[in-house]
């Protein structure tokens, strides 16, 4: 089993999943550090085009390898062009307004980037296929990925000295790679599945970037199946998914990353606008889901966190601030009684 750097943060910690609404980079990180005390995150504002978007954003910080739009989606460029300098510009923009608004922070911050697998499931190749298609294109990224990354962890630890950083890798894709359901560009087959430990390995890789800047991995997925002990082996102090996704077969999966210490970024908020129950009934199925897996109810708050079920960049922007404050005091609802 991989090491893994735990993610600190104290009993009843709320944060978001990554992308929120409106175009206003300031504005964003405002809401961001003004509602999440112990977790805050670098928002991601994908409203503003190509390069700020969650393709677009993770393209821009590869090294070596470039991407331009295409109307079909992202492909693989000979040269950085007008797209990657977009994207350099949208993140030194929200890098700058992050930065401004954690002068003197000490204490957890989260920043997000695409994985290499869903990276790889989206990217396209120049003839038109996913790189997932080519297993040398697929190391290629994995190799380009963690060398962008390293470097922007330390842009950011020089920013914001007093972070202890988490890296999360964003992999909607991830269950699909694993079972083969990813279409190919003429939409008739599906890539073939790509091998567990071919899988693993690559996310170890990219876990060994944020170790190695003193911070710690969490992967979120918003698909049903994560693959909870797959991660965990790859070294991922934290799973975060859509809470509403987990069924009975996940159980097991799920106890055993608790006792290991791994934290559940629980996805208990809807992302879109739409009534929100009570805090405390938002996390109902969490206190439920613990009871089912005879798990003691004083570790529920130091092994959950509360999130929204995905990014908030579909939400309005009211709706957004209140999920997130909503986020908190859920938190702080499981944290107060957690049976």
């Amino acid at each position: 089993m991989s090491e893994k750097s735990s993610i600190e943060v104290g009993p009843g910690t709320a944060t978001g999943v990554g992308s929120m609404p409106g175009t206003d980079a300031r504005e964003a990180a405002r809401t961001v550090t003004g509602s999440l005390e112990t977790l805050p995150y670098l928002p991601e504002l994908p409203a503003r085009g190509p390069g700020a978007d969650m393709i677009g954003r993770t393209a821009g910080l590869l090294v070596e390898v470039f991407a331009q739009v295409e109307p079909s989606g992202w492909r693989i460029a000979d040269r950085p062009g007008r797209d990657t300098r977009r994207a350099h510009s949208w993140l030194r923009e929200d890098l700058d307004a992050l930065e401004e608004f954690t002068q003197g922070y000490e204490g957890a911050l989260k920043v997000s980037a695409v994985g290499p697998w869903t990276l790889a499931a989206a990217l396209q190749l120049r003839g038109g296929e996913a790189a997932l298609a080519d297993p040398g294109a697929c190391r290629e990224l994995t190799a380009s990925l963690a060398e962008g990354l390293r470097g922007h962890l330390a842009e950011l630890r020089r920013r914001v000295p007093g972070a202890r950083l988490v890296l999360q890798l964003d992999e909607p894709s991830l269950p699909a790679v694993l079972r083969g359901q990813v279409r190919t560009a003429s939409g008739y087959r599906t890539h073939r599945a790509v091998d567990r430990a071919v899988v693993e390995g690559a996310l170890r890789d990219i876990a060994a970037v944020a170790h190695g800047a003193e911070g710690s991995l969490v992967v979120h997925s918003c698909a049903p199946g994560v693959p909870f002990a797959l991660l965990r082996r790859a070294g991922a102090a934290g799973v975060s998914f859509d809470f509403s996704l987990i069924t009975e077969r996940e159980d097991e999966a799920l106890g055993e990353a608790v006792e290991a210490g791994t934290k559940l970024f629980a996805g208990v908020v809807p992302g879109v606008d739409g009534p929100l129950s009570d805090p405390a009934g938002s996390v109902m199925g969490v206190r439920t889901l613990w009871r089912r897996l005879g798990l003691s109810p004083e570790a529920l708050a130091e092994s959950v966190v509360v999130t929204p079920s995905c990014g908030l960049a579909g939400a309005s922007p009211a709706y957004a601030r209140t999920a997130l404050a909503h986020c908190v005091r859920a938190a702080r609802s499981l944290a107060d009684n957690p049976e």
